[in-house]
């Protein structure tokens, strides 16, 4: 040791490590969009695209009014328009390599330089413009006239001055591709895993990889209500990456006549069909809710789980991104219930109440719609708490993720009891402010020397007990009213 005279200064691990949450209500949202607008569109198919604003996800993904063609609009929509809430994650699985046809050919008539062709969903790079459909050369790209879109996703074609079209009174769009999104079925949504090559809902092992965020709920609206769809759905929302966990929103069919295959895909028409059509569903989860019917904002249908979600994750970024407060009897933005076909549902309480029972999320008008339900897809197979509130167990669920996020940078460290009392006492501290704020009634962890039998230690195996009491809803307030005759009695004798 060397001689040392005057004042030293050394630095030390710190005792107690930060807490790092993932974002709670992070939607993962897959669907169809118009990708041919885009600059990319191989680049925007089964690519997982995190996206901050409206502005950004149109460029990420194209965006159209069609929302019957283009599912995933209608989140793009709900996110910036109606709910305002940030990030999304978009995974559209049209591929304009698979799902394309032929265009028909078409003269437009060239106005300011430039011909407006009527055909949607023209995919740039296939493009073949004539003079005439009588001509035997094609125009030259980027010589003669160059490429856009408009507002309504319309193809334009612009004149270069000197070019070969420059006199021209019309353009002649003699063969292109277009993306053709019905050829999109439940299967792209469900996706597939081969080697490398991910698609539809495989592609959520990706998700932390890329953006070092954990899903907090997947999305699917205009696909969740296939039977097949639901139940991968619900599948994927455990083990992700082999440790995180997550919640999924599902729609119940309103309509009848949609197949899944050969097989008619369940719906219900009225609330009392509803329970037939969650079961048929195959909406068991706990990780999961369903909801019925859709709604309306304005002029626009939504699917409601396309709201919910939204609405869910607006609500977890107000309370600090600790989703501890339950979705129910929240001001939703719509301004009506309906079937597919538009028909207005008009739910009272009790009819409301009774959707609730069946373990399905529902709109009730209460001087302005509000979302209505606490229960998950497990209820009423399941009445433990965790389980069957939904705040509850997506409360467990970030607890579980945070715990992993946080304490990921211990793995391999020794296994001594500086460790562990770290753990525990970065754990409760973080734990004690939850409690302070009203999250829950505790949240704390131990370090319990029966879990952690020798046998386990010589494996490199150490346990913790983590106990969690988030609140459950104030589902059912009751009011007891009583005559009092004694102060009646008291008043009149005076």
């Amino acid at each position: 040791m060397p001689y040392k005279h005057g004042v030293y200064v050394s630095e030390q691990e710190t005792s107690l490590t930060a807490p790092i949450s993932g974002t709670a209500g992070l939607q993962v949202i897959f669907g169809t969009a118009p990708v041919n607008l885009v600059d990319n569109p191989a680049g925007a198919v089964n690519t997982p695209k995190l996206c901050y604003s409206y502005k950004e996800a149109c460029a990420a993904v194209g965006y159209s009014d069609d929302w019957e063609k283009y599912t995933l609009c209608q989140s793009i929509y709900t996110c910036f328009n109606v709910q305002n809430v940030a990030p999304i994650i978009l995974v559209n699985v049209l591929d304009p390599a698979v799902h394309k046809t032929a265009a028909q050919p078409e003269d437009a008539p060239v106005n300011d330089k430039q011909a407006v062709f009527e055909t949607l969903g023209i995919l740039k790079n296939s493009v073949v413009i004539k003079l005439t459909s009588a001509a035997e050369s094609p125009l030259v790209l980027d010589e003669d006239y160059t490429l856009s879109f408009n507002a309504d996703g319309k193809l334009v074609a612009t004149v270069i001055a000197g070019g070969g079209a420059e006199s021209a009174t019309s353009l002649y769009l003699s063969s292109a591709n277009v993306i053709d999104p019905t050829m999109v079925d439940f299967e792209d949504i469900i996706g597939t895993a081969n080697g490398n090559v991910e698609t539809g809902l495989q592609t959520i092992r990706q998700i932390y990889p890329m953006f070092g965020m954990t899903p907090g709920l997947l999305v699917a609206p205009g696909w969740s209500h296939y039977p097949s769809v639901a139940a991968a759905m619900q599948a994927k929302c455990t083990e992700i990456n082999g440790c995180f966990t997550c919640e999924c929103v599902l729609d119940i069919c309103t309509v009848s006549g949609i197949n899944e295959g050969d097989t008619a895909v369940p719906h219900a028409s009225t609330y009392a069909d509803v329970l037939t059509a969650k079961n048929a569903l195959g909406a068991t989860s706990s990780h999961a809710i369903a909801c019925w019917p859709m709604a309306k904002v304005g002029s626009k249908k939504f699917y409601m789980s396309a709201i919910m979600a939204a609405l869910t994750q607006q609500l977890d970024a107000q309370n600090n991104d600790v989703p501890y407060l339950s979705p129910s009897n929240k001001a939703c933005g719509a301004t009506a219930t309906v079937l597919y076909d538009e028909t207005e549902i008009k739910l009272d309480q009790d009819q409301a109440n009774t959707v609730n029972g069946y373990g399905v999320v529902t709109m009730l008008n209460m001087n302005g719609f509000k979302s209505w339900g606490n229960n998950s897809c497990a209820y009423p197979s399941t009445t433990d708490p965790k389980d069957r509130w939904f705040c509850c167990r997506r409360f467990f669920t970030w607890a579980g993720n945070s715990f992993i996020l946080t304490y990921f940078q211990k793995v391999d460290n020794p296994m001594n009891k500086r460790l562990i009392e770290n753990i525990v006492d970065s754990a409760n501290i973080a734990g004690n402010g939850y409690v302070a704020r009203g999250y829950c009634a505790t949240y704390r962890v131990e370090y319990l020397a029966e879990e952690n039998p020798t046998t386990d230690i010589l494996n490199g195996k150490i346990t913790f007990h983590q106990y969690l009491a988030p609140y459950t809803p104030a589902e059912d307030i009751e009011d007891i009213l009583e005559f009092d005759t004694e102060a009646l009695t008291a008043a009149l004798q005076q």
